[in-house]
């Protein structure tokens, strides 16, 4: 017989004898005086040992009757172990509540922001009041600041910074992340697709050129008082491919479109009972293929609007910002990458300025533009 078989414990004459489960008093038992690792008499048995393998050896497991009514081992009365108390869940195995993703941007943050850019503007106010009072560079009426670039663009990159210094610091409280991403921003994206977004740059670049054949624009836009010097004209290029698709993508493909796409999915899921969509593999929120569509048209529209003044308010360029906001927001979506849009609008506004450049021998001649 291999030593692993059990054979039954023939207890030596010396040994102790054996308990009786049932006279035993908790009240008597002292918990301090029980050593598991000691050696010394075993409860179930006789023989040294420690306590824990005493009793495993004692144990006859073809004895054991779970269901059978019988004396507790610590107490006196009948009934069955199943009907015993169960023994507590841990609280790591018990069930979490399950909460809804946190998806964002959302709209209440869309409207902390409008807070944060119309904070911008009264600090854009003030400063062009300053500029007046003091006559700086020699502007004296309101009516001057309207062609005069170092105000438009100076107070502009003022209405910026004051909406989005508060923003950067305020948003991560928040959403318990880095404000770029909480806006999946993801630069790697961008730059692992810069080759990609460059082919659409130049695509959206030959569709505003296809419109201004079929749908030209008027023969003098208000955008051309701008250039009325090299020097404005420069300022006009540089601004035009750093800060302004910066911050114009920030607000709206970062803001706007994702909170006008969760808008669209909550009232669509408390309408009709339907779950959100879990959140991808980056924590990033997921819409449905028609708030995506849905959210890109207002989006799109509020873009154009900021653009109205500039373009003369005419159908053709009308037109031609709405389609390349359009492509923006496709590219943001699909690559879920704010940087990606905002290398496409960069981009894309360097083809408009370098026609400009080339057409004008580098701003020398205003006139040919």
């Amino acid at each position: 017989m291999s030593d692993l078989e059990f054979t039954p414990h023939e207890p030596e004459e010396e040994s102790s004898p054996a308990i009786d489960p049932g006279a035993i008093d908790p009240g008597a038992i002292d918990m301090g005086a029980i050593s598991m690792g000691a050696p010394g008499p075993s409860l179930l048995g006789t023989g040294e040992g420690t306590a824990s393998s005493a009793a495993l050896g004692a144990i006859d497991p073809g004895v054991i009757d779970l269901g059978a009514p019988g004396p507790s081992l610590l107490g006196t009365g009948e009934g069955t172990a199943s009907s015993a108390a169960p023994w507590p869940l841990s609280p790591s195995f018990a069930p979490a509540d399950s909460a809804p993703p946190a998806r964002i941007p959302h709209m209440g943050h869309l409207a902390l922001l409008a807070a944060f850019v119309a904070f911008g503007f009264v600090c854009m106010m003030v400063a062009m009041g300053i500029g007046l009072l003091v006559h700086f560079d020699g502007v004296t009426k309101i009516d001057q600041i309207k062609t005069h670039i170092i105000y438009l663009l100076g107070s502009q990159a003022v209405l910026y910074l004051a909406a989005f210094v508060p923003s950067y610091f305020l948003f991560p409280l928040f959403w318990q992340k880095s404000f770029f991403a909480g806006i999946h921003w993801r630069a790697r994206t961008a730059l692992h697709r810069s080759w990609l977004l460059g082919v659409i740059a130049v695509g959206c670049f030959g569709l505003a050129m296809l419109d201004e054949v079929l749908l030209p624009g008027p023969e003098h836009a208000p955008i051309e008082d701008l250039f009325r010097t090299p020097g404005a004209a420069w300022t006009m290029f540089f601004f035009g491919i750093t800060l302004a698709p910066f911050f114009e993508e920030v607000a709206f493909r970062g803001f706007l479109l994702p909170s006008f796409a969760t808008a669209w999915d909550w009232i669509v899921e408390k309408s009709t009972g339907k779950a959100a969509l879990p959140l991808d593999e980056n924590g990033h929120p997921q819409w449905s293929l028609t708030a995506m569509m849905v959210a890109a048209v207002p989006t799109s529209l509020l873009f154009e609007l900021i653009h109205a003044d500039q373009q003369g308010h005419s159908l053709g360029p009308f037109l031609q910002v709405l389609a390349v906001s359009l492509i923006l927001c496709a590219v943001r979506l699909k690559l879920r990458s704010v940087a990606a849009s905002t290398l496409v609008h960069a981009a894309y506004n360097l083809l408009i300025f370098s026609t400009m450049l080339i057409s004008s021998g580098g701003f020398r001649h205003l006139d040919k533009m």
